[in-house]
C-alpha cells in the first residue's frame, strides 16, 4: 500500500468519525522503525488530532489492545492518571475505523496530542536510574490496582509461542531447517519453564508495554513518568515483561540510532541498580525473577521471529532476525546467570 493510499484512509476514518470538521491537512509523522504509520490531522475549525495506522496482524487483535489501553487510561489512579495518551470515543465507544479491500486491510486510531516534558538521556546517570527503578515499581503497582477492571484478554504470551509454533511447522515464515530447529527448541524451552514457575495459574497479568524505548514515553525533572504515546506492543502478561527495555535504557551503552537486542544489558550492574530500586517498592518474587530471562526469550521469538518481518521496516527486520540466529539466542546460555538478579535482591 502507498503513502498516498494511507493518507486516503485517514481521511475517510475521519469523515465517519466526525464529518463537520474540514481537515487542512494531513501529515505523516512516523518513526519509520515499524510499518506503522503516524499521521498529524490539522483542521481549520478545530485542534489537530493525530492518528495511528496499522495494516498488518488482524484488526480483531487490534481492537482489543486499544479497547484494553483505553480503559486503562481512563482508570488509571494518581499521579497516572494523565499518563497515557487518550483515544478518540464516539457515542461511548471507543473509535476504530476499519479499511477491507480484497487484498489490503487497515485499522485507524485516533489520538488527542498529549503534552510531553523532558526525553531521557541517552545514557542516564546513576541518581536517575534509581528513580527510574522505583518510577516503573509505582506504576506496575497502578496497573495492578486495577487490572480486574480491564476487559479480559484473549491471548497470552503461551498462545502466541503455540501460534508460532504452528506457523514453523507450517513452513508459513522462511527460514531454514537449522534455523526451524533452533527456533522451535528456544519455544518448547520457554514453555517448559513457564510451567515450572506455574505462570499460567500463579503470575499476576497487568497491562505492560515492553517497548520502553527513550523516545516512547516523557518524564519530569523529578525523574517521574509524565507522558506515554507508543502502544505498539501493549499486551496483558506478567510485569517482568518490561523489564528487558528498562535494562537497554539505563544500559552503560546508551541510546543507539543502530540498535540490537542482546541479552547482555540484563546483566548490567546498572540494571541490578535498577532492579534493586523496584524491589524495594514493589517486591519480587523467586518465580519472577527465573522468568525475566522467559520474558527475553519471549520477546526474540514473538516479536523479533515470528512478528518482524511484518512490524519492522525490511532493513530493521532483516538486520534483526539474522542477529537473533547468530547471537540472541546462542548468548541466553553463554551470557546470561540468574544467580546474579538472585544475590542482588537477596532473593
Amino acid at each position: 500500500m502507498h503513502k498516498a493510499d494511507y493518507i486516503q484512509i485517514i481521511k475517510h476514518a475521519w469523515k465517519e468519525f466526525d464529518d463537520r470538521h474540514e481537515i487542512r491537512g494531513v501529515y505523516d509523522v512516523s518513526a519509520y522503525v515499524s510499518t506503522n504509520q503516524v499521521y498529524k490531522i490539522s483542521f481549520f475549525k478545530r485542534e489537530p488530532v493525530f492518528a495511528k495506522l496499522s495494516d498488518y496482524g488482524k484488526y480483531d487483535d487490534f481492537r482489543e489492545d486499544h479497547i484494553i489501553i483505553n480503559n486503562l487510561a481512563n482508570n488509571l489512579e494518581a499521579p497516572y492518571q494523565n499518563f497515557l495518551a487518550q483515544s478518540l470515543v464516539k457515542k461511548n465507544e471507543l473509535f476504530i475505523y476499519r479499511y477491507h479491500q480484497e487484498e489490503s486491510s487497515a485499522w485507524v486510531v485516533f489520538y488527542n496530542p498529549i503534552q510531553t516534558k523532558l526525553k531521557l538521556p541517552r545514557r542516564p546517570d546513576e541518581k536517575l536510574i534509581r528513580k527510574l527503578g522505583r518510577e516503573l515499581a509505582r506504576f506496575h503497582i497502578a496497573c495492578t490496582n486495577i487490572c480486574t477492571q480491564l476487559p479480559n484478554p484473549s491471548k497470552t504470551v503461551v498462545t502466541d509461542i503455540h501460534k508460532l509454533i504452528k506457523s514453523v511447522n507450517n513452513n508459513e515464515i522462511k527460514m531454514c531447517e537449522n534455523h526451524k530447529s533452533m527456533v522451535l527448541k528456544h519455544c518448547d524451552i520457554f514453555l517448559n519453564n513457564a510451567d515450572k514457575v506455574n505462570y499460567m495459574s500463579e503470575f499476576e497479568t497487568i497491562p505492560v508495554f515492553i517497548d520502553w524505548n527513550i523516545g516512547n514515553f516523557s518524564i519530569t525533572g523529578e525523574g517521574k513518568f509524565f507522558s506515554r504515546w507508543d502502544y505498539d506492543w501493549f499486551r496483558m502478561s506478567s510485569r517482568v515483561m518490561d523489564f528487558y527495555f528498562f535494562s537497554r535504557v539505563v544500559s552503560n551503552t546508551g541510546d543507539r540510532t543502530v540498535f540490537s537486542y542482546l541479552v547482555d544489558p540484563l546483566m548490567e550492574d546498572r540494571f541490578m541498580m535498577f532492579l534493586k530500586e523496584y524491589h524495594r517498592i514493589y517486591p519480587l518474587t523467586g518465580p519472577e525473577v527465573h522468568f525475566i530471562i522467559e520474558a527475553y526469550r519471549f520477546f526474540i521469538l514473538n516479536y523479533v521471529i515470528k512478528d518482524g518481518p511484518y512490524f519492522f521496516r525490511k532493513t530493521y527486520s532483516n538486520k534483526l532476525v539474522k542477529e537473533a540466529y547468530d547471537t540472541y539466542f546462542p548468548a541466553i546460555d553463554a551470557n546470561y546467570n540468574v544467580d546474579k538478579i538472585l544475590r542482588t535482591l537477596k532473593i
